[in-house]
């Protein structure tokens, strides 16, 4: 391995305590000559422009500043981004790509949160956990026998998933025990890959309409601001219970709080929202039928403090010579959640 390797990490220093472990920047010390941010802030355009002379890998995370053309005209040496964070759309451009710049995330790290806490939220909605949490709270032991709300296994259900990335993935292996049927709408995968995790690809109509539960996992584009809308929620059984894990404009809120209130679903858990912090006047606070929360589902505190860790790996595979784990495939880009 080169040792000569030079690594920049923008990731302010109250940031980098979160999402690192010790043992990960004594790792990169093995193999890199580390440069970190020196303020407890992110960094300017104008600060990375200058720090990224000489540097082949950059480090960095929520907040840090866009690769633009300023910065890259001074990146004389770069050769790989990593992002300890999720998406990198925010932050690296089509000219980091056509420069051969290899870009990973930590993506993966987070999508196992996901994909355990969408199957949490399954389980609250099916067995009404929350309601009976309160109930007790109230000292309210009568709850159980005066309950109107229906409860259902998971076992033997049809599970429809709206997207097939690496989250969704996930949450079929979690699913396979329940031995549980699981349907894919997802336009940009095709069959034989869908099917050999085991589940069955089909069209969002079919999917809604069979479907108990109904899980988003699609990125947020143009094409799918929306796609589930009044038409959409006609579509599925009045005992259907829709999550949301991945992006608020997947869903039509108005029509999903028209759709609660009429009981035209069961249930909805939600974790991001078309407007984020969720207004004080959301309607959707005061619903009955619905669970809230606030864009928690990737990072629980352990979690979060793993992905440095991803990043580094794949930075010590890269300047091994070996293949980085974490690639983002700009191909894919545009489709990636």
């Amino acid at each position: 391995m080169n040792r000569n390797v030079k690594v920049l990490v923008t990731i302010p220093r109250g940031l980098y305590r979160r999402v690192s472990r010790v043992d990960d920047e004594e790792k990169l010390r093995c193999f890199a000559d580390v440069m970190f941010n020196p303020y407890d802030r992110n960094l300017t355009e104008d600060e990375l422009a200058e720090l990224i002379r000489g540097v082949d890998g950059c480090i960095t995370s929520w907040g840090s500043p866009r690769f633009t053309e300023k910065v890259l005209a001074n990146a004389d040496r770069l050769k790989i981004i990593g992002h300890a964070a999720g998406s990198v759309k925010p932050y690296v451009t089509d000219e980091v790509f056509k420069r051969g710049i290899v870009v990973v995330n930590a993506a993966s790290a987070i999508g196992v949160g996901v994909a355990e806490f969408t199957l949490a939220m399954i389980l609250n909605c099916l067995r009404a956990i929350p309601q009976h949490i309160e109930a007790m709270r109230r000292r309210d032991w009568r709850y159980r026998e005066e309950r109107t709300v229906h409860t259902y296994d998971l076992r033997g259900k049809t599970i429809g998933l709206v997207g097939f990335g690496f989250v969704a993935r996930e949450l079929v292996k979690l699913l396979k025990p329940f031995n549980v049927r699981i349907l894919v709408y997802d336009p940009y995968v095709s069959i034989d890959e869908v099917e050999s995790y085991g589940v069955e690809k089909t069209d969002l109509d079919k999917l809604l309409s069979m479907s108990d539960i109904v899980s988003l996992h699609a990125a947020s584009t143009s094409e799918t601001y929306h796609m589930i809308g009044e038409r959409e929620f006609n579509l599925m059984k009045p005992n259907a219970i829709l999550i949301n894990t991945a992006r608020g404009a997947l869903v039509d809120e108005e029509a999903l709080i028209k759709a609660l209130r009429g009981r035209r679903i069961a249930w909805a858990a939600l974790d991001v929202f078309e407007k984020e912090p969720l207004p004080e006047d959301s309607p959707l606070y005061d619903l009955d039928n619905v669970f809230l929360t606030p864009h928690i589902a990737g990072l629980s505190d352990e979690r979060i403090s793993m992905l440095f860790g991803v990043v580094v790996e794949d930075f010590r595979r890269f300047f091994s010579g070996e293949k980085p784990l974490n690639i983002v495939d700009y191909s894919k880009l545009k489709f990636l959640a």
